[in-house]
Parts: structure tokens; sequence; C-alpha cells
């Protein structure tokens, strides 16, 4: 059992010759497939409304149904650096966004987030979603693959917090949006700090 202290497994120079895998250029595409099949259908598929007998009064002039992220205007992906749009809300303490980051190419829905802030202030700092986009991107010109990541915002948002969050928590299970934790175990997680 002594033998085995004399290799330090915290040492970074053992780390660091572990060869680095990516995924190869068919794994990517057929990743992308998968998703994008997935997506479609969803996007397709035309739920059945239940019928009451009663119209239930809604909680905000809008549903999370409304949402379409693929319908939606797009910017840049790096859309934090961007002057903030000028929004003409009804309630100007009510400001915020859903944000969708899109890979425009199939499409294909990466992440869905929430917030309350302003884009900038939102993705000012570290965001985990920034570097699986910069992977993302990475490794589509790796592999000289066409490549689009744009975003899109749902600018009409919920007076509750709880409502937006729940919103955010329904699209992100309903697309299972690749970035996003929660859909780890449909998609994996190829485009982490780790990835390389």
């Amino acid at each position: 059992m002594k033998q085995l202290n004399l290799f330090d497994t915290n040492d970074s120079s053992l780390k660091s010759k572990q060869p680095s895998l990516i995924m190869d250029r068919e794994a990517l595409i057929k990743w992308k497939q998968r998703i994008f099949k997935y997506q479609n259908e969803v996007r397709n598929s035309q739920q059945p409304k239940q019928q009451t007998l009663f119209d239930l009064p809604k909680t905000s002039w809008h549903t999370v149904e409304d949402i379409k992220p693929f319908e939606l205007p797009i910017h840049n992906c790096l859309f934090w650096r961007m002057p903030e749009p000028k929004h003409e809300f009804e309630d100007e303490s009510n400001k915020g966004y859903l944000y969708f980051i899109i890979d425009n190419t199939l499409p294909i829905l990466l992440y869905v987030g929430e917030t309350k802030r302003t884009a900038f202030q939102r993705w000012k700092g570290v965001h985990d979603c920034k570097d699986y986009i910069r992977n993302y991107i990475e490794l589509h010109r790796i592999h000289k693959l066409d490549v689009a990541v744009v975003s899109a915002f749902w600018e009409h948002i919920p007076p509750d917090k709880k409502v937006l969050l729940e919103w955010e928590q329904e699209l992100i299970l309903k697309y299972r949006s690749v970035f996003n934790k929660e859909c780890y175990k449909f998609w994996a997680r190829p485009f982490g700090k780790e990835w390389k």
C-alpha cells in the first residue's frame, strides 16, 4: 500500500500528459443531427390543449406556449457586448429576458436562460455558457464545419420571478437544450471547460 503513495495523483505534470480527447467530425455531425431531429419533432408537434368548462385566469398576458425560440428575431452570439436594446415595457420595474443561444445552421437550441437584469449585467464576467459557445465554435472550425451561433430574446416576461423560472425550466426540458445542465443526461457535456 505504501507504493501507491509514491505517485502524487494531484501532480499537474501527470495530468497534462494524459491525451486530450475531442469529438471527431463524424461524431459531431451525428450528435447535432440527433439533437436537431428531437427538437424539430418538438417544434412540429401540436400539443392538444386541455378543454375546461370555464376559462381559468392567466397568470400573465403570455404563457410558455407562446414562446417559440426559433421564430424570434436573432442577434449576434456576443449579445452581451452589444448596446442594450431600447424596450417599451408596460411596467418599467419589470425588465429582463428569457434568452436563447441557437446554432442557426440546422437550427438547434443550445441554451435557455433567464434574467431580470440586462443581458450585459447577466453575462458580464464568468458565465459557463460563454465557454461552451467558444468551445463549440472552435470544434466546428477544427473540423471545417459551418456554424452560426446566434442569440434570441423573449422580452415579455411575467412580473413574478417564480413564473419566469418555471418558464425557463419548462423550455429547457421541452427542447432539451444542449448547454443546460439539466440536459447533460440526454446529450452528454462535450463542450465544458475540460473538453480538451
